[in-house]
Parts: structure tokens; sequence; C-alpha cells
């Protein structure tokens, strides 16, 4: 096995397990003696409960998140349903150690996306404050996800190495960077000359005579959603393959339980994170791609902990021999951790799975705060304030993030048409892609500012990936080519919806199935249908105009030119375009027509 990053803490992990409120659990049950952690002479019993508490895409949210991606939907009893506000590591952290409270066998694990998109407390420093949180909060393990290589592979070998960051050096003058206590796995990320893993495949937590192995995997479609550069000289493997093989090498040292850190997930049919995904059969609430990975996955796997959908859910999942296994998500950004029941066996050295018990649990800020926490979140706040507190803009009220089409996706779209006519006066139109808006501005103050006042801060959190706005020529065939390719090919079963620049408009019908949802005839560009044949100049992020998300035709323009930074353009827009008596309006988000 690879060798354990040299930080590794040799604290030992918290006391013995009680039982979990249980959302899922499969069926049947142990020998009455199966909990017991000793014999009557002292010596263990067969049996031994071990917790392992897990989270996914924390995405450096190291303050609560605000306005929805801070909340949770809780499904009530009677069937309604009530927001909850959650997030924030000061209260992650007091949850978790909580949780662990009487618990002497506890494993803390994570699907990934822990760095990358992160608000400016964490992403002005290329994520060392999340680092340092997540080794407070005692991480044992996470997979890398696609985000982890936002920045690329040598970035990445830094974090978990430590050392302070090639360019902008360290931040602390009293010491230097340590990286990440806890191993990054990445099985299925390989070095295209060598075909050897980056970073370790797995690794395994042993207390008491118990051993369990933990593998670690990406989406194999990263680098479809993560720049050229940061995937440069990588090769990712298929996630069902790399697990299957690496969960052989540890039967083969001994290793009979194992879970899989999969970052790559599943969308529940409620948005409730405690919906009952088995209902009415196992799995049958949930659909995506970690249906059928869970699916394939050798039965030697015990539990899939994954992510990548930003979801809540706790199902069990057939495996190949047609037993339930669960597999479970966390939502995102710290607003929920899911605690699982592993009932170890001694004997066989495997989980029984009959007693595998799970749920997921809110991040409530109804608790008291980590103290060590908030020092580290004051610590960086003060390094960040003077770049993060400047004024920007205004607006006249939230200007959320969801939906098909967002009054967020709108403001961004027409600032990057406002950019690029300043390059070209002849730029006719803008494509944002939904992922790379990862909050809402939010009207009420969050720092003092004043209500209504957007600062920097909270901009660089709706923006945070440091693209050029580009410039490229499309026919009209094109752009509808493109705009049929949100919802076809890659992107048929989980459609990426682009945000359009005003005078865009056409119709969506979801009652069809593929390209043929974009209805050609409605696409329009203000108020005339687009030529085929004419050519238009289009603006986006250097990320589309590189073919990310599935978009290959945006990566086909021609004439490129590559203009300045996309929050630039954004912040540039909002100074120009809000003052405190004319703030900016909230979009009315009706450029694309939905049929449903």
């Amino acid at each position: 096995m690879p060798p354990i990053h040299r930080h590794r803490r040799l604290h030992g992990i918290l006391g013995a397990a009680a039982s979990l409120a249980t959302v899922a659990a499969l069926v049947a049950a142990l020998p009455a003696s199966a909990h017991g952690t000793s014999s009557g002479h002292g010596h263990p019993g067969r049996y031994q409960d071990v917790q392992l508490l897990s989270f996914n895409d924390l995405h450096g949210n190291l303050e609560p998140p605000a306005g929805s991606s801070g909340r949770v939907t809780e499904q009530e009893e009677d069937g309604t349903t009530k927001s909850i506000d959650a997030g924030g590591v000061e209260y992650l952290a007091t949850h978790l150690r909580q949780a662990r409270e009487g618990n002497r066998y506890s494993i803390t694990a994570a699907a990934g996306d822990m760095v990358g998109a992160s608000p400016l407390i964490s992403g002005l420093f290329h994520d060392e404050p999340t680092i340092d949180a997540l080794n407070k909060l005692d991480l044992d393990v996470t997979s890398v996800g696609n985000h982890e290589f936002d920045e690329g592979a040598e970035e990445l070998a830094r974090l978990q190495n430590g050392g302070c960051h090639p360019t902008d050096g360290c931040y602390d003058a009293r010491k230097k960077f340590r990286g990440a206590d806890f191993p990054y796995l990445a099985a299925n990320v390989t070095d295209e000359k060598t075909g050897k893993p980056i970073l370790a495949p797995y690794w395994v937590w042993k207390k008491n005579g118990i051993k369990i192995g933990f593998i670690g995997v990406t989406l194999e479609g990263t680098p479809d959603i993560v720049s050229a550069e940061g995937v440069k000289g990588l090769k990712f493997g298929d996630e069902v393959e790399t697990i299957n093989k690496y969960a052989k090498v540890l039967q083969r040292q001994g290793v009979q339980s194992i879970v899989a850190l999969v970052h790559e997930g599943g969308a529940p049919a409620s948005g409730a994170y405690n919906y009952d995904c088995d209902s009415p059969g196992a799995g049958d609430g949930i659909s995506g791609p970690i249906v059928d990975i869970a699916k394939h996955v050798t039965p030697a796997v015990d539990a899939l902990v994954t992510g990548h959908t930003h979801q809540a859910y706790v199902c069990t999942i057939d495996d190949p021999a047609g037993r339930p296994r669960m597999v479970t998500s966390a939502s995102s950004f710290g607003r929920l951790y899911t605690d699982t029941t592993l009932t170890y066996d001694r004997r066989t050295g495997d989980i029984a799975r009959t007693a595998v018990t799970s749920a997921n649990h809110v991040v409530t800020r109804d608790v008291a705060k980590a103290p060590d926490m908030t020092d580290l979140i004051t610590k960086w706040k003060t390094l960040a304030a003077p770049i993060s507190s400047r004024p920007i803009g205004y607006i006249a009220g939230e200007i959320g993030n969801g939906g098909t089409e967002s009054p967020m996706g709108d403001l961004i779209a027409d600032a990057q048409l406002a950019c690029a006519k300043s390059l070209d006066p002849e730029a006719d139109l803008a494509l944002m892609n939904p992922g790379g808006i990862r909050a809402s501005l939010t009207y009420a103050s969050s720092g003092g500012e004043g209500d209504g006042v957007v600062t920097y801060g909270e901009a660089y959190t709706v923006q945070p990936f440091s693209n050029t706005v580009n410039l490229v020529d499309l026919t009209g065939a094109q752009v509808i080519t493109a705009l049929q390719q949100q919802v076809s090919g890659a992107n048929e079963t989980a459609p990426k919806i682009l945000q359009v620049s005003n005078g865009l408009t056409y119709t969506l019908d979801l009652t069809k199935s593929g390209a043929a949802r974009v209805v050609v005839d409605s696409v329009r560009l203000g108020g005339t249908a687009i030529d085929p044949a004419a050519t238009y100049r289009v603006a986006m992020n250097s990320f589309l105009a590189g073919g990310g998300d599935g978009f290959a035709e945006l990566g086909k323009g021609a004439n490129v030119l590559v203009g300045g930074d996309d929050l630039a353009a954004f912040e540039g827009y909002l100074t120009a375009n809000s003052s405190a008596s004319a703030p900016y309006p909230v979009p009315a988000a009706h450029r694309i027509t939905i049929v449903q």
C-alpha cells in the first residue's frame, strides 16, 4: 500500500458505538449478542459497531453559506416541508464532536470537493484555510473531487504535502503551511506517462484488530468539467473498474471490510434531506450516474459514500449479487453530515451488512460554535478583509441562482456581454454555464456593509474560478447546436442550461427528449430568428470557450479574442449600473420559455 502522508495523526479514535436514528436500514437482524463489545471474560465480542461520519462537497465554505445555499429542506410527518438554516464549520465541528461522544470506534470520511469554487476567505489563499479546518475537524480520509484539480495536480499535491504556494508564498510568517493531516485518495487518477495513481488509491483504518479499507475515486468525466490546464498530463479511469481493482488488492492484504468514497452522485426524487429514497422499493427514489455505479461495484465493497451532485440521500441499492448496500450523500457546503453504523464481524473481518444503518443530520446553527474554528475564521477573515469588504454595487433584492434560468444567470450573462462590447462593439450575445454560478447575492447585510450592498467578497463567492471573458465567432447553426447540447449527449440525463444575455430568447420543451427539447424555430436574437448561415460574435468564459461542460460546439469558435477576468467584468458592470439610490433590479429571468 502507498505510504500514508507523513502528517498522519496518531491520536486514538473515540468511543463504543451507540445506535443511530435510522432513515434506511438493511433488512434482517443480527443475533441478540451482535452489538456486544466484549465477552464475559473481557475479550472483544464477535461484533463491533463502527461509526462512520461522512460529508462531501464542502467547497471551502468555512462561514455559514448565505441565502438558499445555507438552508436545507426537511420533510415533516404531515407531508409539509420546512426550511432550516444550516452549515458553517464552527457548527459542523460541534456537531461532529458531539456525534463522536461515546463512540470509541469512529471514522470521519469525505467524498471530494473539499476545496475549489470556494468563497474568498478560503479561495483567496488557495484553500489553505479549508485544509487547516479539515485538520481540526479530525477528518480521517477523503477522495478527490473534480474541483481538487481546479489549480492542477501540483497544487493538489501541495495541499496534501504542505509547503508555501509557488507564486504567492507563505501567508503565515511564523510557520509554513503543513498540508493535510488526512490522505487524499485518487485511485482512478493516473499519470499519463507512468500509469500510476498521482496520490494514494486506498487507505486502511485500523483499531484493536479491526481493519476497514477506503478506496477513493472521482468521476471519470472530470476532464469535461475542469479546465484543460488543471488535468493536463492526467488520465481519469472508470469508477467501477478502479474500485473493483483495488477491492481485490485490499482483500489480498486481508482487508474484507471496504468503503468506497465516490465523487459522483445521483438525484433523489425529493429535495428534502430526510426523504426516504427506498420508498416504494430499494433505491427507487434516486436516479443518476451513482445508481449504475452502485449496481456494478463488486459486492466486496460494503458501502458507498458519494457526492458531486450536492444532493442529500440515504438509499440502499442492490449490489451485483442482489444484496442491498448503503449509498449516501450529505448535500453540500457542510449543511449535513451522515452518521452510518458499520457492524464489523471479527470472525470474518467483514461488515455484517444486514445491520448497517444510516441517517443524514442537519448541521444546525443552534449549537455552540467551536472556539478553535472561530479563531481560524477570524484569522483568515482579518487577512482577507481589505479585499473582501470593498463595496462594488447595490441590489434591490436577493438575486438567486436557482431554477432553470436564474436571475443571477441573467445578471452574469449581461455583465459578460457588456464586457465583450467594450472589447468589440460587434459582440451579439453571451452564454454562461450554470455550474460557474456558485451562490446567490443576498440582500441582507452579511458583515456590516448594509442591506443591498454587494461586496467584492460576495461577488467572489458567486464567481470564484478566475476565468477570462472570451469572444468567438459562431454561426447561427453552431449557436443552435450549442443550445441543443444543453439537453443532449453528455448532458441529456442531467441538463446544463446555459444562462443567456438580454435579447436572446427561445423555448425549451421538456416534454420532448434530447436535442428536440430546444424548439429551433423559437431561437431569436432581438426578436429576429437566428440565421443558421450568419456569423455571430459570442461572449463566454474561457471554460466554455474550451468546450467545457459538454459544450463541444462552443470550443469550435473562430477569431478568438481573450478578454479580462470574468469577476472583474461582473464587478465593473454592477458598479456602472447600480448606486445606493438606484440599486440594480432583480432580473425577471424570462428569457427562456419552459414547457413541461
